[in-house]
């Protein structure tokens, strides 16, 4: 077993969370029904033998995720996260996490705030790869056309995270 990598679960109205720290930061958060994903990349990233221990509360994290699903929507916003992207995907990582609870951005958008205006689908595949979930926001990057898009957790998640943060949806979104 891997030292330094532990793992505990929160639950949520639109299912479990799983989160991992690897030395206390946090490095990956998905859904638990998705658990077997994250548990993959997180040996493609540590190797192997990466198994993390199970903790209480490893970080704070679980309490910051828990004062978010509760209402204090500003509980993730500067949560430290260890991500181990790429840099065009640390660059879009850094750029979802600028964009403010209650509101959206579209692909290009993300794209022209990093300096990269053409590369809009660069960005939606960057935005898939987000180790970390609801942390790294990219449930609000939407369509050009304003509609939910994809989501890895599925748009009825998506859906629940844009309203529970009171972002205004399109008609067809609702």
């Amino acid at each position: 077993m891997m030292t330094g990598l532990s793992i505990d679960r929160v639950e949520s109205p639109i299912g479990a969370l799983t989160y991992v720290t690897h030395e206390g930061i946090l490095c990956a958060l998905d859904f638990a029904d998705r658990e077997g994903g994250l548990l993959e990349r997180l040996r493609r990233r540590f190797g192997s033998d990466a198994t993390p221990r199970p903790a209480s509360d490893p970080g704070g994290y679980g309490a910051r995720l828990r004062d978010y699903l509760d209402g204090d929507l500003d509980a993730l916003a500067r949560a430290p996260v260890d991500t181990s992207g790429t840099p065009f995907q640390e660059q879009v990582w850094r750029a979802l996490r600028d964009v403010p609870s209650g509101t959206t951005r579209s692909y290009a958008e993300i794209a022209a705030a990093i300096g990269r205006p053409g590369a809009a689908r660069a960005v939606g595949t960057a935005n898939g790869r987000n180790p970390i979930a609801v942390v790294i926001p990219c449930h609000r990057v939407v369509s050009a056309d304003r509609s939910l898009g994809g989501y890895a957790g599925g748009l009825a998640r998506k859906r629940w995270l844009l309203r529970h943060e009171g972002a205004a949806l399109s008609r067809g979104a609702l």
